[in-house]
């Protein structure tokens, strides 16, 4: 990534001094197309996704996450779900509609990691006096 500095230099040259952008390019050592960059944006933009984060096993079961959190809002803190409660509740009761199937509901719920960073996100974000940002919104921008 490019410094500030090198964007400023860059920006002066092309628009104040009327460089042009291929002279610009040979001139600071770099593409013509990072020139173009440069001019578009007066600050670097960072990374920047070009489409969400896929996440196939949890995207289904977000929404009976926030429904088991939403239960929980009411509740005492000792008797609120915990993120390995709810990934348990997702294996046992999701399991493509099939009882005592256990090898297909490890296989289809989503992983424990995943819905432990989902419960602390969502934890977070009530208990924090200012709105947060979901993670996974982060990155798809």
């Amino acid at each position: 990534m490019k410094v500030v500095e090198l964007y400023g230099r860059v920006r002066y040259a092309v628009q104040i001094e009327g460089l042009s952008r291929r002279e610009a390019a040979r001139q600071f050592g770099i593409d013509p197309r990072t020139v173009a960059k440069m001019l578009a944006f007066s600050v670097p933009p960072g990374y920047r996704r070009r489409l969400p984060a896929a996440r196939p096993k949890l995207d289904p079961f977000t929404g009976i996450i926030d429904g088991i959190l939403a239960q929980d809002e009411g509740r005492p803190r000792k008797q609120r779900h915990t993120s390995k409660r709810i990934f348990e509740r997702l294996r046992d009761e999701h399991a493509n509609g099939r009882k005592g199937a256990t090898a297909v509901a490890v296989a289809t719920a989503p992983p424990l990691q995943a819905v432990h960073r989902i419960v602390r996100w969502r934890e977070r974000a009530r208990t924090s006096p200012e709105p947060t940002t979901p993670f996974y919104a982060v990155l798809a921008l």
